[in-house]
């Protein structure tokens, strides 16, 4: 199992009782740093940031989610005050709106260690039980896709959370006994895009419980001027609100769209970023102006053009395109839906008039058959 310790904490004294491990930057080593946050200063590049992670290191370095933020940090300071653990915590939300950024600030808020695991590799309880085992005292442990871990694994982390102990069954046959290790006090925090799919009684073993929802094009215009200081690019103000208009209320897209916008600057405008240039770049990767890109589009030519505007089934959609449906329900549509481009009915996907209005199509009016029922037809 890989296993990702961002921060290590130091214990020079034996003789002393558990306290709270306290981690200086200092004190980090740079070569056990997996994925180190960017320093709390204001000139990144003074301190040598690697431009290749634009994670905020500290929680008044993030931008957007402020009710999000004011909760955390009163449970953060509270959890200080009292010298206790942090409550568990999860997470909730489309991907890309911030849950692993939050899951590196709040251990560096508490001073406290953090370990990164995937819900997925967790298959069995013998590859959780040494890690809950090995935390340190108010150390944070991060699982990603929570969701996903199998339903053995999950009842471990029943009494982990609840009690910090955990029972194991040591020996087989007439030998075996129960042994209930007592583990230290920690830090659940987990990570979801899915929170329907976890279980009534592990939902409800997070004292803490946030959803993420989608960013501003003011806020990402914030994030934009902030990483593109980091990227060390120039960006206009003009260019940037473009750049967040078609990042779909996604700091994750945004990003990924400063990147490559950053790549064309350098190549082709002497790496100055204008609205003209930022422009130029996204029209060359075929996005436009909503953030649609090609599949996007090309999905609601089908439904539109070949489907007369729907009502049409998700699996003769993705016949016509050749990609699997579940690409279509899990990367296509959520966006369309949210940009009120189309509709699920229980009849089908059916094209709303501003898709119409969007690919520049005459609209689509019902007409009545000789069965009296009404269907959709293109105007001639």
């Amino acid at each position: 199992m890989t296993r990702e310790t961002i921060i290590n904490g130091d214990d020079d004294s034996e003789d002393q009782p558990a306290q709270r491990p306290v981690v200086q930057p200092s004190e980090v080593d740079s070569d056990l740093v997996a994925e180190e946050p960017a320093a709390a200063v204001d000139d990144a590049a003074a301190v040598g940031v690697d431009e290749g992670n634009l994670r905020p290191g500290r929680m008044a370095e993030m931008i957007g989610q402020l009710e999000v933020k004011e909760r955390l940090q009163i449970a953060i300071d509270a959890a200080k005050r009292r010298g206790e653990a942090l409550g568990h915590i999860l997470f909730d939300g489309p991907p890309g709106l911030g849950k692993t950024t939050f899951a590196t600030v709040i251990p560096q808020e508490m001073n406290v260690p953090v370990e990164f695991l995937s819900g997925p590799v967790l298959k069995a309880p013998k590859d959780l039980i040494p890690c809950l085992t090995n935390l340190s005292a108010y150390q944070v442990l991060f699982i990603d896709e929570i969701h996903r871990i199998p339903k053995a694994v999950e009842e471990y982390l029943y009494t982990a959370m609840e009690d910090f102990r955990i029972d194991m069954v040591i020996g087989e046959g007439i030998n075996a006994r129960t042994h209930s290790f007592q583990l230290r006090p920690f830090t659940l925090i987990g990570a979801t895009t899915r929170a329907g799919m976890l279980s009534g009684p592990l939902r409800d073993r997070f004292q803490i419980r946030e959803h993420l929802g989608y960013y501003s094009d003011v806020e990402l215009q914030q994030i934009i001027h902030r990483n593109a200081s980091i990227l060390k690019v120039k960006v206009d103000a003009p260019a940037a609100a473009e750049i967040a208009g078609r990042s779909r209320g996604t700091p994750r897209v945004a990003n990924n769209r400063l990147r490559w916008i950053r790549d064309y600057a350098q190549s082709r405008a002497n790496g100055h970023v204008s609205l003209e240039v930022a422009r130029d770049a996204m029209r060359m990767v075929k996005i436009d102006h909503l953030g649609l890109d090609h599949q996007d589009r090309s999905y609601l030519e089908v439904l539109i053009r070949i489907c007369g505007g729907g009502p049409t089934g998700i699996d003769t959609i993705a016949a016509t395109m050749n990609v699997a449906p579940d690409t279509l329900t899990d990367d296509v549509e959520p966006f369309l839906l949210r940009s009120e481009l189309i509709l699920r009915t229980p009849r089908g996907r059916v094209a709303t008039p501003k898709a119409f209005v969007h690919l520049n199509l005459p609209p689509v009016a019902p007409v009545e058959t000789k069965s009296g029922a009404t269907q959709r037809t293109l105007f001639d």
